[in-house]
């Protein structure tokens, strides 16, 4: 029997690694001579990097970068086993976690660190960059990141633009000229699973500024900034990307990565579906098992558990998702590729409890399916 084993990670418990080595250990204690195919995954978001890099025997590097403060961090990105493919997080460099709840200010946080790892995966000779863009604690566009990698934003009196979301209403000018000429080279992927404008009452200030930091009189003002700085590119660049698809996901990341670097934004949970070639070592599978921590009435907007079942639901192969939450709204599951959803808790316990015995009540679910399986 062949066995596929796709999870994505139980938040705080298991890494998805460790979770399809649950499941293995299950799974061989009732079918000893199972094939077993191990694709560790993740939906783009936290976890992809490692995911990815465990999947392909891949290496991470860490690199010394500016964060959103401006401060010195050391954030890290991965290089996946065959050389040629680097998979980034900007929250690494660029993120919410990294700055303490009372210093927060998207006027003044920057994507700079960002562009430094790009620019570090590009010392290292990739053909490919797959960037995650969650998790963000800035609203400047994409700008620090675009600086990192050799494009200059002035103001009026020839000045380059300080850092942050609040430096671009004095924007008039970008020069392109002395952006990094590998970028030409290397195709980029982002993993975006918004679909927000660049600006206006659905756009990046006003719907993720305030977990940032901002106050309304601020998203009011990082608001018309971004507005202005669409205006320059369409002017200096002539792209018009303000009201495109995930143009304002990340603070507007999104806006400097297709408009300067000509990204191109997909779901997470496809491009990790991509990179892992999860079809191809789907195929001939007898069950599929997949999983997170919880499954809900949410997993069906890009999920992991969703994204595997609907590749196994073109094969017609059973697929069993296990979860230690199972919350509301799981029943459209069931039609679009899920077989069942088992929680893997013995019984009552402390959340804490819950998630140190992760891995042996996911390896003990797993068993259990399994005598099902063969009875």
């Amino acid at each position: 029997m062949k066995f596929l084993l796709a999870p994505d990670s139980f938040k705080e418990s298991m890494s998805a690694k460790k979770a399809a080595l649950a499941m293995e250990k299950g799974i061989r204690a009732v079918f000893p001579d199972a094939e077993c195919v191990i694709v560790p995954m993740a939906d783009g978001g936290e976890g992809t990097v490692e995911s990815l890099v465990s999947m392909t025997n891949g290496e991470m590097v860490k690199v010394e970068a500016i964060g959103p403060l401006g401060e010195k961090v050391i954030a890290e990105y991965g290089l996946l086993g065959e050389g040629q493919t680097a998979v980034i997080e900007m929250a690494s460099a660029s993120g919410l976690e990294l700055i303490k709840l009372e210093d927060r200010n998207p006027l003044v946080t920057t994507t700079y660190g960002t562009g430094e790892l790009i620019k570090d995966a590009l010392d290292k000779g990739v053909s490919r960059i797959l960037i995650g863009i969650g998790g963000s604690a800035t609203n400047d566009g994409g700008a620090g990141m675009l600086q990192a990698l050799g494009v200059s934003f002035k103001d009026k009196n020839g000045k380059e633009l300080t850092f942050g979301g609040g430096a671009l209403n004095q924007l008039t000018s970008i020069d392109v000229s002395g952006l990094d000429k590998r970028i030409e080279n290397v195709h980029i992927d982002v993993a975006c699973d918004v679909t927000n404008p660049l600006t206006g009452e659905n756009g990046a200030s006003a719907i993720f500024g305030p977990q940032k930091g901002a106050t309304p009189e601020l998203v009011k003002l990082l608001d018309e900034n971004l507005a202005h700085y669409a205006e320059v590119i369409k002017q200096e660049l002539g792209k018009d990307i303000a009201h495109t698809e995930g143009a304002g996901a990340a603070g507007g990341l999104g806006t400097g990565l297709m408009a300067f670097l000509n990204a191109h934004l997909k779901k997470g949970i496809d491009l990790v579906i991509e990179y892992t070639g999860l079809e191809d070592r789907m195929i001939g599978a007898d069950y599929v098992f997949t999983g997170e921590g919880s499954i809900d009435g949410q997993t069906l907007f890009g999920k992991t558990p969703f994204g595997v079942a609907s590749i196994a639901m073109k094969y017609s192969i059973p697929v069993i998702a296990f979860a230690g939450r199972i919350g509301k709204g799981v029943e459209p599951l069931y039609e679009h590729g899920i077989t069942s959803i088992v929680g893997i808790l013995k019984g009552v316990s402390s959340l804490d409890e819950a998630l140190k015995s992760g891995e042996a009540n996911l390896e003990f679910a797993a068993e259990n399916i399994c005598r099902v399986l063969k009875s």
